[in-house]
């Protein structure tokens, strides 16, 4: 099972200022209201991202894209978890985000952060060279972005957008946009099912290189129709906050962990706003890696019982879920620690 990491904030503070965006006009009201610092702005309008990279194996590849994420201290990288098996890294970047006086957007830090990794990213991994026992489409795979404290869900898209624009341009990659981010608020399921995310195309639980076409049948929201082997296609969205809970298998059953999974999940007449893959998980062991869309409706308790009785039923033992990453909550308040920390040096 992976762990949880805490990075500690770095100090250059880098500003690159974007265009001006059109979310609703807001106060700039933080967690303390007799402050209307800096300090204030970093409390209450606070974005998170999170980075999902193909990659977990290479260390030389993830220090990069870390030094990368070092280049500006006004983004933290409050979490990271990485999965051998999966040969998979997920980060969740927070930082906050500047209104003018109208209340249009104007940037966050987090926008420069995101496409230095990213940068990093395509620079030392090779997807034709990557493998591993969780789905993928891209170097960079999906980035998605929640608001947090006292920022909108708008505002969250309208960063997701920016991003999507950046790095279909940049870096000539494929993106294609989901949830509040796209303009229909197509999900990010439906989008990955009609581009073949879920089919293993190596001993039937594995995923290989690329071996999909080269031109896409569908248009991507940003960026060429044309995919590099090299990068593959970037999912980019915004949503409220989604829990990732992982529950082991003791048993390397593929076929008996996704009758489980389907049954468990919405799709398959289960359990309402729960998404689920059944995994293989190294060389002992399947997973249930479960996708609560609601976690405060289905949580993880009532998922845990329904995958434990489901598992009995096959005759397969179940160890206890855990989460890839901490609560909004506990996020804010790392986010101002590792802040506050900084800035007392």
């Amino acid at each position: 099972m992976a762990s949880i990491y805490i990075s500690a904030p770095i100090s250059r503070e880098t500003k690159a200022k974007q265009p001006k965006g059109k979310p609703r006009r807001r106060e700039e009201m933080d967690l303390n209201p007799g402050c209307k610092d800096k300090k204030s702005i970093k409390q209450s309008m606070l974005l998170c991202c999170k980075l999902y990279i193909s990659e977990s194996r290479n260390h030389t590849a993830l220090d990069s894209i870390e030094r990368a994420a070092r280049l500006d201290g006004e983004t933290v990288i409050v979490n990271k978890f990485q999965d051998r098996a999966y040969n998979r890294i997920g980060y969740t970047l927070v930082s906050y985000i500047v209104h003018d006086s109208t209340g249009n957007i104007i940037y966050s830090p987090l926008q420069q952060t995101l496409l230095s990794m990213v940068e990093a990213a395509y620079e030392a991994i090779n997807l034709e060279l990557h493998h591993g026992a969780h789905p993928r489409l891209g170097v960079v795979d999906d980035i998605v972005f929640h608001p947090l404290a006292r920022a909108s869900l708008e505002e969250a898209a309208w960063f997701a957008k920016m991003a999507a624009a950046d790095i279909g341009n940049k870096f000539q990659v494929p993106v294609f946009l989901y949830d509040a981010a796209h303009p229909m608020g197509k999900p990010l399921d439906i989008i990955r099912r009609e581009l073949g995310y879920y089919r293993p195309n190596f001993m039937g639980n594995q995923w290989s290189g690329w071996d999909m076409p080269e031109v896409l049948s569908e248009k991507p929201d940003e960026g060429p129709t044309m995919v590099s082997r090299a990068r593959g296609i970037v999912m980019i969205g915004a949503r409220p906050w989604v829990s990732m809970y992982n529950i082991p298998i003791v048993s390397t059953d593929i076929s008996a962990a996704r009758r489980i999974a389907r049954t468990v999940s919405a799709r398959g007449g289960g359990l309402p706003t729960v998404q689920t893959l059944g995994l293989f998980h190294g060389e002992d062991s399947t997973e249930i890696a479960c996708m609560l869309l609601e976690p405060n409706r289905i949580g993880a308790d009532r998922v845990q019982n329904q995958v434990e009785m489901l598992a009995a039923q096959e005759g397969l033992d179940v160890e206890k879920g855990y989460f890839t990453d901490f609560s909004p909550e506990m996020i804010i308040e790392k986010y101002l620690k590792l802040m506050s920390g900084a800035e007392s040096h």
